[in-house]
């Protein structure tokens, strides 16, 4: 698989690699068919699962229920809502976070990038740190596994050489995996 389709699927060309992508599909028919394929298998990826949602039939015997209570109609589920909505705003539940610092050594290269689960795979660029080859950025990530690699002059994947759980990722390359716990 052409790595190109792929970042074009995941919409991280810029507008200069949307255009060249573009002259590229009319160009090569090969090219052309292995990204409608590959657009085809995203559909059906995305796709939503569920046709439908059933309907739900509630029988109210009108014996058991005071008229009071009938006469309510929608206002108690309306008082629900609103007293849900109020919680949930004003009373955000806070998830625990720890800052991680992510360093990596390549003195050979002119940018440096991070991408992972904790960024929803967005680019997130890493400081250099001098003309030492360091780069490096500190992020909070909530408590959980994450998996990210680091990207290399915009287009070369790198797994984090002090990280030694990995997997691959879809693309030929591997993705670093860490595990992060709150320190109580």
């Amino acid at each position: 698989m052409n790595y190109s389709i792929s970042k074009f699927i995941d919409n991280e060309l810029d507008l200069d690699e949307k255009i060249g992508f573009v002259e590229r599909v009319h160009q090569d028919r090969n090219f052309k068919n292995e990204s409608v394929e590959l657009l085809n298998m995203e559909k059906m990826i995305r796709a939503d699962v569920v046709d439908r949602i059933p309907a739900l039939k509630m029988k109210i015997k009108k014996k058991r229920f005071p008229s009071v209570f009938r006469s309510m109609g929608l206002w108690v589920p309306a008082a629900a809502a609103v007293l849900i909505a109020f919680f949930v705003l004003y009373h955000p539940r806070q998830l625990p976070t720890n800052s991680h610092r992510f360093v990596i050594y390549r003195p050979d290269v002119n940018t440096a990038e991070i991408a992972g689960t904790f960024t929803d795979w967005r680019r997130i660029p890493l400081n250099q740190i001098g003309a030492s080859g360091y780069w490096d950025i500190t992020i909070s990530l909530p408590d959980g596994e994450h998996r990210f690699t680091y990207i290399l002059d915009g287009e070369k994947s790198f797994a984090d050489p002090t990280v030694a759980a990995r997997e691959l990722d879809d693309f030929g390359g591997q993705n670093s995996i860490i595990s992060v716990e709150s320190k109580t």
